[in-house]
């Protein structure tokens, strides 16, 4: 009967946590002496084998002096599932074993996941609360391959290692185990032991679907995967045409400090969701793109210092929340769009730097895996598993939650190898270049499974140089986004705004080199929150003159903008014209709103979204040269501008003119593409948005007099500081 029990060997390896493989010792197994059950249960000093009814079946010896039990249970000859009953002199308690458990996962998830074509990985990496043998618990799994062991830890076992050793398969590195009668709420992490032999700090789940609020980094068990929803007539209006055909303008958030709850507190997604939704659809934003929600640890990186690629931040409450805001906001006909992060992680010991003791998720060799800008390790997009787990994602908040795309940072971070490094600081290419081929190949498939398998959604890169065909098919030779950030036309832009009118003659083509280029991309035109922080001051301070100048210049840009090909985009507070600054510390200046400049820049914007959605000539052909010609583009002495928008066949077009110096330009000819009546509607100048209240008293009658190459003319009248729009009304 000797042969039935465990090796001192095992036993002590077992207990000091060294065991490679646990459940070849613990739980039910077949041996000569029929089967035998082992266990490990800490602080017992007795403890017997029930059914799952808590009939008693059998008692374990206890090894001497250690927490170890095993036996031989008469009359059984096949598996069955037990529960353990334990005793010491406080009490007793019941646990049923989770070695009693079979694995959960199958060779496919092996072979998928070394393939990196594992599309759905987040159903089976992370914590799942499942019922498994008909036992109800949670699925817990990481990859950790060159992890000599893995534990699951947490309140419900002390955080004692010992207790839930992990199972690994071998053929993927993939560590998993059944953990019975756990659920939603439950925190935990990783306890490691490196491949050499080194406990590691405690690591939160890569894969984790809730978080702890920091300063804490648990990861929380939670379910994703059973939301209600009442978004179906959205979606199927979402996926029904082009979305560069579709007007796009966007309000560009940071949750924590857009408002404040009670003053101080970070709101709960359920208090987002009833402000900001309704704010934004009177705005008449079309979408909202919110800065990183996924976890991260410090406030201060405004969420682009990511640890929880799966996780809600848990600043603003539970995923459950998250899913609740997004659902009223489709509900509203709001769209919205994820700041999503791949480019980069942080070095957070809890996080995925060397996360089984070597570096797993980062190159290797820092001059690919550190990046000097930010302190950041960069992921190894080469290794299959990586860039699966990154894939896997971004299909993540776009399959659970919904979501209407992902505005993807710091592309030209991840394209080039020598991104912010001097020479010697980074490796080339066996040939010398600097492209990072594993990022390209990265960046093509992500965009080929979003739009393949989630049509109607979106990606967006912010990429700030020359590469070609960044929103072209990758079937085309492109990276298969769906558009780019424009950030050659925002700086131009910026630059000239910030110019005393006196001096913008001399810096016309600041406006007008951005056509040459304009449809090279499909382009959005972005005044995001990295224009209004690190002491650049606020949308309205970058503008140049006096007070009443600052706000009739940032009411003509404005209008500049929205008549500009190009989706748009507009960072929080620049839509009411902030004074300062941005601090992602305070919520923006709403008392602001109580003087009448103020507000009348909140107007203009919540009108140039009307009439931008309103008519299609301002949208429908945002990104091809058909919907775009110059009218005047060469007079710098006047700083004047103008030029025609037009939509499909039919649509009537609209004439949009500048005026960005402070001297009304009386009977200002412009050429039209038809002769009779061109409506006034909109006007930068108006008075109700705190303008001088110049204009062309609601209409122009062109006449059919050939002007700038076109068949009809109009003498207009253009306000100080302006932007008009005028659009054909018929004969």
């Amino acid at each position: 009967m000797a042969g039935w029990r465990a090796s001192e060997t095992d036993v002590g390896n077992l207990i000091a946590a060294r065991n490679g493989d646990p459940f070849s010792l613990l739980g039910l197994h077949e041996t000569r002496a029929g089967m035998v059950i082992r266990a490990f249960v800490p602080h017992a000093e007795a403890v017997e084998v029930l059914d799952l009814d808590g009939q008693p079946i059998a008692p374990l010896e206890r090894r001497p002096g250690t927490d170890f039990f095993e036996g031989v249970i008469p009359a059984r000859s096949q598996r069955f599932l037990y529960r353990l009953r334990a005793a010491n002199s406080g009490g007793d308690w019941t646990l049923v074993d989770p070695y009693a458990f079979g694995p959960v996962l199958g060779p496919l998830d092996d072979y998928l996941l070394v393939e990196g074509t594992h599309r759905e990985l987040y159903e089976k990496l992370g914590a799942h609360v499942m019922t498994h043998g008909g036992i109800p618990g949670v699925h817990f799994a990481v990859w950790a391959p060159e992890a000599q062991r893995v534990s699951v830890v947490g309140d419900f076992n002390d955080w004692d290692g010992r207790r839930h050793q992990m199972r690994k398969r071998v053929d993927s590195g993939i560590w998993e185990i059944f953990a019975p009668e756990l659920g939603e709420g439950v925190i935990y992490k990783y306890e490691i032991v490196g491949p050499d032999g080194v406990v590691l700090p405690l690591k939160a789940d890569p894969v984790g679907f809730g978080s702890e609020l920091r300063p804490s980094t648990a990861s929380v068990v939670a379910k994703t995967d059973a939301f209600e929803w009442d978004d179906a007539e959205f979606l199927a209006a979402r996926g029904s045409d082009e979305q560069r055909r579709k007007p796009m303008s966007i309000y560009e958030v940071h949750l924590a400090s857009w408002q404040k709850a009670d003053g101080w507190r970070f709101m709960t997604w359920d208090e987002i969701a009833d402000r900001l939704i309704p704010y934004a659809v009177d705005m008449g934003f079309t979408h909202v793109e919110l800065l990183p929600i996924t976890e991260h640890p410090l406030d201060a990186s405004w969420g682009y210092q990511p640890i929880g690629l799966f996780s809600p931040t848990a600043r603003h409450g539970d995923p459950a929340g998250f899913a609740r805001l997004v659902n009223r906001a489709h509900q509203a006909g709001l769209g919205i769009i994820l700041d999503w992060v791949p480019a980069h992680f942080p070095t957070d010991q809890h996080g995925l730097a060397h996360f089984d003791g070597r570096p797993l998720y980062e190159y290797a060799d820092p001059r690919r895996g550190f990046h000097p800008d930010w302190n950041t390790a960069i992921y190894d997009f080469g290794r299959r598993e990586v860039s699966n787990f990154l894939a896997a994602s971004a299909l993540y908040w776009l399959d659970r939650f919904h979501v209407d795309g992902l505005r993807v940072d710091a592309v030209a971070s991840m394209l080039y190898l020598d991104y912010s490094r001097k020479e010697g600081e980074w490796l080339p290419n066996p040939d010398g270049s600097n492209q990072n081929n594993d990022a390209v190949a990265f960046l093509e498939s992500v965009n080929q499974l979003v739009y393949g398998q989630h049509p109607g959604t979106m990606t967006i890169a912010e990429e700030s140089t020359s590469w070609p065909g960044v929103s072209q098919p990758v079937h085309a030779g492109g990276l298969g986004f769906g558009f780019k950030w424009n950030m050659g036309w925002m700086h131009d832009t910026l630059d000239y705004m910030a110019l005393d009118p006196v001096h913008r003659r001399f810096h016309h083509d600041k406006l007008t080199f951005g056509l040459l280029y304009a449809f090279s991309e499909n382009f959005v035109l972005p005044l995001s929150h990295d224009e209004v922080v690190h002491g650049k001051g606020s949308m309205l301070t970058r503008m140049s003159g006096d007070d009443w100048q600052k706000f009739a210049n940032l009411r003509a840009f404005y209008g500049f903008m929205w008549g500009h090909p190009g989706k748009k985009l507009l960072f929080m507070g620049q839509e009411f014209a902030q004074r300062r600054e941005w601090n992602f510390e305070n919520e923006l200046d709403w008392h602001l709103l109580g003087a009448p400049l103020h507000a009348g820049v909140r107007d203009l914007v919540r009108d140039l979204n009307r009439v931008y959605r309103e008519h299609p000539a301002l949208h429908a052909r945002d990104c091809e040269g058909e919907g775009f010609r110059w009218v005047v583009a060469d007079d710098k002495d006047q700083s004047v501008f103008v030029f025609i928008r037009f939509g499909a066949p039919g649509d009537p077009p609209v004439a949009v003119a500048c005026n960005f110096t402070p001297v009304v330009r009386y009977g200002y000819r412009i050429g039209l593409p038809e002769a009779g009546r061109w409506r006034e509607i909109l006007n930068t100048d108006a008075s109700h948005f705190g303008g001088s209240g110049i204009g062309n008293l609601g209409a122009v009658h062109a006449a059919a007099l050939p002007s700038h190459g076109l068949p009809a003319s109009a003498d207009i009248i253009l306000p100080p500081l302006s932007a008009v729009y005028f659009e054909f009304d018929g004969n």
